[in-house]
């Protein structure tokens, strides 16, 4: 008898539900006000289709920017407001002016407010109650892991960490050789003849298998596995539950087995796409050539004062099938700020100037990089290119870093709009897991994400 289970949204099913639901809620604001209030600056009939499709299509590509499908950013009321008056504001502005598929600017200036006030209100009691209702921990997903006992801890805070609403309720414990007293509490441990009795009690959704030896998935374990999946519960392996949830391949987990992970994204192949996009990065590094020129000028007037160093600043990078390009950028740092040798920036690297500081949160320093994306070292999106030095000693680490070599690397990427500067060894791998995870899944619809996200990392200055 399939067990009872509580309701639980999957990532990728509430981001679908907030985008339908904002369309929803938008349209039947308007609609509701024209109906009660004989509104007629907007009105939703077939003869003006496009003027509603444009406006949510505004809607969500500027929401997709200003994180209103950033589920820690939604499941939040103060965080979520922000977002919400930065989404209806922009797309209201870029609808008004948008010329022959918006309706004519209305005379009056009260009909406007009208019109913004309905589109705020409608989005916002939407989200608000998405917030207080449907994000909250009544509608948590409860799981239980097959692992050792020394990965609870890590495998629990790796996903419960991603989605809150993941939560792991119990671990069975398949190492043959630990001791069977366990004193370990940090999830309830069962007995692995308790397992069937427990799922049924606790409305387990899901079952995730993360162990790695074969000996600790005993034929009786294996029995009550096989029951549970004829009885329609979910049996998944850890590894897809945590590319799913984190977006990231997890590299620190399955060591040598990187060819399970194979074969990447046909896009990296892909003869059409590589040319759409070599043409796409052509444009757009023409028009940023022409950004970089008419900022050079006061650039160049805080350089002087702030970094006192020459103002294009070069540095040999890893590229492609690892060859070696040298990268241009806005100087940052102090001259000879490798007097002491070779190290990781951090984010209070006292070798960055004030200016450098303001340049690298407003990511005007990589705006020369344009010229090396222009010349085919680099593409726009991409993992970001490591110097050799370190390419060499995180590759002795882990031994297939250097496939993220496979694609050229970029301007921006899947690692830097998800991540932190890397600061260390331990944090390039982080950023390893995201990279990998770009190969692999890359896309139009990956690409056009990097690049929302990305605004999103210029306009809050976020850059490091």
């Amino acid at each position: 008898m399939v067990a009872n289970k509580k309701m639980h949204f999957e990532i990728s099913e509430r981001k679908i539900l907030l985008r339908i639901c904002d369309a929803f809620f938008l349209l039947s604001g308007l609609y509701l006000l024209s109906l009660l209030f004989d509104y007629q600056y907007f009105v939703l009939d077939l003869s003006h289709f496009l003027r509603p499709l444009l406006l949510v299509v505004y809607v969500l590509i500027f929401g997709a920017i200003f994180e209103m499908y950033n589920l820690q950013v939604s499941s939040n009321q103060f965080q979520i407001l922000r977002s919400v008056i930065l989404t209806v504001t922009t797309s209201v502005l870029v609808y008004l002016f948008t010329p022959i598929f918006s309706p004519e600017l209305p005379k009056q200036r009260i009909v406007i407010l009208i019109f913004y006030f309905t589109i705020l209100g409608s989005l916002l009691l939407w989200r608000v109650c998405y917030a207080v209702f449907l994000a909250s921990h009544r509608f948590s997903q409860s799981v239980i892991l097959i692992c050792d006992q020394d990965q609870v801890e890590e495998l629990v805070l790796g996903l419960e960490n991603v989605d809150p609403h993941y939560k792991i309720i119990g671990f069975v414990n398949s190492d043959s050789v630990s001791e069977a007293d366990s004193k370990f509490h940090y999830v309830k441990e069962i007995k692995k003849e308790d397992l069937e009795s427990f799922v049924s009690k606790n409305y387990v959704s899901e079952i995730v298998i993360a162990s790695q030896k074969t000996d600790g998935i005993t034929a009786e374990l294996y029995q009550q596995l096989l029951h549970l999946l004829e009885s329609g519960n979910i049996i998944r392996e850890y590894t897809q539950v945590y590319e799913s949830k984190t977006y990231r391949i997890p590299v620190h987990y399955i060591t040598r087995d990187f060819y399970r992970f194979f074969p990447f994204s046909r896009s990296n192949n892909n003869k059409l796409y590589l040319f759409v996009i070599r043409f796409f990065e052509f444009v757009m590094s023409i028009i940023g050539l022409v950004f970089c020129g008419l900022f050079i000028p006061f650039i160049f007037i805080g350089n002087l004062i702030g970094n006192k160093g020459s103002l294009f600043y070069t540095q040999e990078r890893v590229g492609k099938h690892g060859e070696v390009f040298e990268i241009y950028k806005f100087r940052t740092m102090i001259s000879n700020s490798e007097a002491n040798g070779v190290a990781f920036a951090t984010s209070n690297d006292k070798r960055i100037t004030p200016f450098g500081r303001f340049m690298r949160k407003s990511r005007l320093d990589e705006l020369p990089q344009f010229i090396n994306i222009l010349k085919g070292d680099m593409a726009i999106i991409g993992p970001r290119p490591e110097r050799p030095f370190f390419v060499k000693e995180i590759a002795e680490i882990m031994p297939f870093y250097e496939t993220r070599h496979v694609i050229k690397p970029g301007l921006t990427g899947w690692a830097q709009v998800n991540y932190s500067y890397g600061e260390s060894i331990e944090e390039s791998l982080i950023k390893l897991q995201y990279d990998l995870y770009y190969i692999k899944h890359r896309s139009v619809f990956l690409d056009l994400s990097i690049t929302f996200k990305t605004f999103t990392t210029v306009l809050f200055y976020r850059g490091q």
